[in-house]
């Protein structure tokens, strides 16, 4: 053997392996030979133009065969008749905006055949309006609409001046307003029933004595609503002074057919044939605790009996159940009270706790009956003079209106169901 030893890997070419060639075959073989290898496309060298020949020459591309396919027709000619492509385009956009219109009419048919027609937001149009009309005739009743058309034309007629009212500022217009608007709240909300409504005289003038309970006084309104509803009468309510004092509150009760409770005013309204109304126990039977709710107070000196005598008028008891339980009176405060220059600040469960929302009356069940007339014309005018009969007669209206209270209570059973 030859001293002179050849290094590993020196039979090959010089510089394989070196990062600088491509590898050797040994080291394709080791990382999985030929068959893994990935193509890799070369780039057309450029050939440089041998000597005679021109540097225009390019080779030759590779030809392929086209595909086969059926032979276009010819253009058709145009004719002169033919429209061009602008007018095409104008046509065509004709004809959409046409499809357009049919499929928003086709739309609506649907509409009005389905008896919906969604928002935007996909809220129904008409069942809306039909829940209004439902709610509308749950509230003004069935005649809703000639009652809206009334009111309308009440607020024309106002604003043209048009109107008239009575020496003591009665409106009959604002009070048939009024009436629709307090309907709701004593059919729907306080359930109204309506006893003894024949009672009350077709005509002539007459006395309404009632009990008086609530915390706010609106129990005078309501049983106003009722003789107005069932007999067709105004009542002409007799109010304290303190109605009348009050910003607003004076001037709507004057429109409504209140006037001042005093014998002048009363005597005045009886012989004209009116229908008044009083409640004796003034703010003593409003402002009393819920402890002694339908526990009638004094009924005073016997003044709108002797009202009564002088006019020669009948006075019809009324006993009123339901008003003692919408402000259940718990509390008061004097002292605040007589700073505000009022007979009595209520504290009820709900006010002022809650704010306005405990301004709210609790919807109690409502009984009134109108008991029968204790006729006057018995005696002699003069009689009104005589404080034993005037007593008298005072402590048998109270009495009648206390037994029928117990009465209708036992009947009426829960408050609120």
């Amino acid at each position: 053997m030859s001293d002179e030893r050849k290094t590993i890997g020196s039979g090959g070419t010089p510089g394989r392996g070196n990062r600088q060639t491509s590898p050797s075959a040994a080291a394709r073989s080791l990382a999985g030979g030929g068959a893994a290898k990935k193509a890799v496309a070369k780039k057309p060298v450029a050939k440089k133009p041998v000597a005679g020949t021109t540097a225009s020459a390019k080779p030759t591309a590779k030809k392929s065969t086209p595909r086969t396919s059926a032979p276009k027709p010819p253009p058709a000619k145009k004719s002169a008749a033919q429209p061009t492509k602008p007018r095409l385009r104008a046509v065509t956009d004709e004809d959409a905006a046409a499809a357009a219109a049919a499929a928003a009419e086709e739309a609506a048919r649907r509409t009005r055949t389905a008896g919906a027609a969604p928002l935007s937001a996909g809220i129904p149009i008409d069942e809306i309006l039909v829940a209004v009309v439902q709610a509308a005739q749950r509230v003004l009743g069935s005649d809703w609409e000639s009652r809206v058309a009334t009111l309308l034309a009440t607020v024309r007629k106002r604003l043209s001046g048009d109107y008239e009212i009575d020496e003591f500022g009665f409106d009959p217009e604002i009070a048939q307003v009024l009436t629709a608007a307090v309907e709701p709240i004593a059919e729907k909300w306080f359930r109204l029933e309506v006893r003894g409504i024949e009672n009350i005289p077709e005509d002539g003038g007459a006395l309404l004595v009632a009990n008086h309970s609530g915390t706010v006084p609106l129990d005078g309104l309501i049983t106003g609503y009722a003789v107005k509803k069932y007999s067709g009468r105004d009542l002409r309510p007799l109010g304290a002074d303190l109605v009348f004092s009050l910003p607003l509150v004076g001037q709507v009760a004057r429109k409504v057919g209140a006037t001042l409770a005093c014998q002048e005013d009363a005597e005045r309204l009886l012989t004209t044939g009116e229908l008044a109304g009083v409640w004796p126990e003034g703010f003593k039977g409003i402002g009393k605790p819920f402890a002694e709710r339908y526990k009638l107070q004094r009924f005073g000196r016997g003044g709108f009996v002797s009202a009564a005598m002088r006019a020669q008028v009948p006075i019809v008891p009324v006993s009123i159940v339901g008003a003692e339980e919408i402000y259940p009176l718990v509390g008061n405060v004097p002292s605040l009270a007589r700073l505000l220059g009022l007979p009595y600040l209520p504290i009820t469960p709900f006010f002022p706790l809650l704010g306005p929302l405990g301004l709210i009356p609790l919807p109690s069940k409502w009984i009134i009956e109108f008991g029968e007339p204790v006729r006057t014309d018995a005696y002699d005018p003069e009689s009104a003079d005589d404080p034993m009969l005037l007593f008298n007669v005072t402590d048998q209206v109270r009495e009648t209106i206390q037994q029928t209270l117990y009465k209708l209570l036992v009947e009426r059973g829960n408050a609120f169901f």
